[in-house]
This record gives structure tokens, C-alpha cells and sequence, in this order.
């Protein structure tokens, strides 16, 4: 189970997956239960379980995404069992919540924003702006980008690839006159 914030939720348009709003408590207790109760009621098939589990806060919500892909459903079951226990769950599919609940447009590829990183004019030892580059992809929701771009770096075999990755995750400012706590997406 991972930890996603919304604008991480909003790039997952080419998955299916089922919410589930408002969940309380000890969220491993919500995964077993859920896994339990659909292999009790014939929802998940040949012994599989949900794997793939995202939480996210909307609303002042906790909010858990049980990824579909990969997994054997009888989905006519699931889409019953999502609409008689709408109303304890909050259960609803991801391809409705993100544009019903978070204003995507499910037509348009939604493009990887960069968030602005400040990194010109400090030491330019790449192991020094590789780590800006993560702290601020971290600080903007971006965890798996920050150690993807990580991971390419250290392995890029020079400062100009090295360079070129950071530049393909992160929007390079001024290191002067940027405010390091708040940035924002653009």
C-alpha cells in the first residue's frame, strides 16, 4: 500500500480501479477485509487479491484505490456490490471519481508538470543538484518520480546525461531569490 496526494491520483488515467471513501481506522485491516469479503462473494476469482492499493486524502477524506488491472474479477459482481453498498462506502469507480471529484479531463492526456526547482547558480556538483532535484519533487507529491530520476542519474555515465535527466523532471530557477518552502506546482 502506497501513499499518493491527489495530483499523483490525477495521472492515473489509463488504469480502472475501484474507490472507497471515508475509510477510518487501520487501513491494512481495510485491505484484508475488502480482499476477504470479494473472495467470499465470488467478486475476485481463482484465489487472486488486490495488490496495487493507493490512499489518498481529498475532502478531509481518506480515500483508498483498489487498482483493478491485473486482477481477476467478475466485475458484473463488483459493479452490484459497488452500488448496493454505495451509501456505507462511498464506493466508486476511478474512472468517474477523477472527473467528477478532481476535474480531470478524461480525453486529454494530462501533461507531467514540472515544478519549478532552484538550481541555477548553486554548486553545480551533480550529486549536490541531483539532491535539490529530489527534495523538491518530494515536497510536490512527487516521491516515485524523485527516485526514478535518481536512479537514472547515478547510472547516466556523465554530468551533461546526468543534467539533461534532472531537466526532464524539474523547471530550473534562480536559487537566490526562490522560496524554497512553498513550491508549487505550475
Amino acid at each position: 500500500m502506497k501513499t499518493i496526494s491527489t495530483d499523483e491520483l490525477k495521472r492515473v488515467t489509463k488504469s480502472e480501479g475501484l474507490i472507497l471513501q471515508g475509510c477510518g481506522g487501520d487501513l491494512d485491516e481495510w485491505v484484508a477485509g475488502i480482499n476477504d469479503l470479494f473472495t467470499t462473494e465470488g467478486i475476485l476469482r481463482d484465489g487472486d487479491t488486490f495488490k496495487d492499493i493507493a490512499v489518498f486524502t481529498h475532502d478531509g477524506l481518506t480515500n483508498m484505490l483498489f487498482n483493478m488491472d491485473g486482477v481477476k474479477l467478475d466485475i458484473g459482481k463488483l459493479a452490484m456490490w459497488r452500488l448496493q453498498s454505495h451509501s456505507t462506502f462511498g464506493g466508486t469507480w476511478l474512472s468517474d471519481y477523477l472527473p467528477n471529484r478532481l476535474g480531470v479531463n478524461m480525453d486529454e492526456p494530462l501533461e507531467q508538470q514540472k515544478p519549478e526547482c532552484p538550481i541555477i547558480g548553486v554548486d553545480g556538483n551533480i550529486f549536490n543538484v541531483m539532491g535539490i532535484a529530489a527534495r523538491t519533487l518530494k515536497r510536490n507529491g512527487m516521491a516515485d518520480a524523485a527516485r526514478e530520476m535518481q536512479s537514472r542519474v547515478t547510472e547516466s555515465g556523465g554530468y551533461d546525461n546526468a543534467l539533461a535527466i534532472i531537466m526532464e523532471y524539474v523547471e530550473p530557477v534562480e536559487a537566490g531569490g526562490h522560496n524554497q518552502g512553498s513550491m508549487e506546482m505550475r
